[in-house]
């Protein structure tokens, strides 16, 4: 058995290819256009993990777009994606300074929470663990305000 996708149903598919694409770094990698079912299909891949995707359709984000407005049920529940980063910091800021609002800031050094324009919630974890106490107490004191005031742990 081996992983292939996580599809995520999409409301504005413009909008969310602009906020996986080029906020969080994903690259279109394959399309699917339905006339008869009416949908759209776009497969994402993260930088690192492009090649591999290209070759073995794995491992993938599936944007699902269905073209007639559909009534939000709640019925189809979905827990969240999860990215490796290599600088937590850094990359929250990146995405604050995007205008992204960050739910879970990475004040531990590890582990930050984000959500896409259809709340879909996406965990970003830092590569190789936790940066170290001294590193992430500082870099979250920066983050809180103390040094900056835009910052990333609103």
């Amino acid at each position: 058995m081996r992983y292939l996708h996580t599809m995520v149903r999409v409301k504005d598919l413009a909008l969310s290819l602009d906020f996986y694409c080029n906020k969080l770094g994903r690259a279109e990698v394959r399309r699917m256009e339905s006339e008869a079912g009416r949908f759209t299909l776009v497969y994402l891949a993260a930088p690192l993990d492009r090649r591999n995707a290209m070759a073995n359709d794995a491992p993938l984000l599936e944007l699902t777009y269905n073209w007639d407005p559909e009534e939000d049920t709640g019925g189809r529940n979905f827990g969240h994606l999860a990215f490796e980063v290599d600088d937590i910091y850094a990359i929250c800021q990146k995405l604050v300074d995007q205008g992204v609002t960050i739910n879970r800031p990475p004040r531990d050094g590890h582990m930050a929470f984000i959500r896409s324009p259809d709340q879909i919630s996406i965990e970003l974890l830092q590569k190789g663990g936790a940066f170290g106490a001294a590193r992430a107490v500082g870099v979250y004191a920066e983050y809180r305000g103390l040094v900056r005031s835009d910052a990333c742990c609103r």
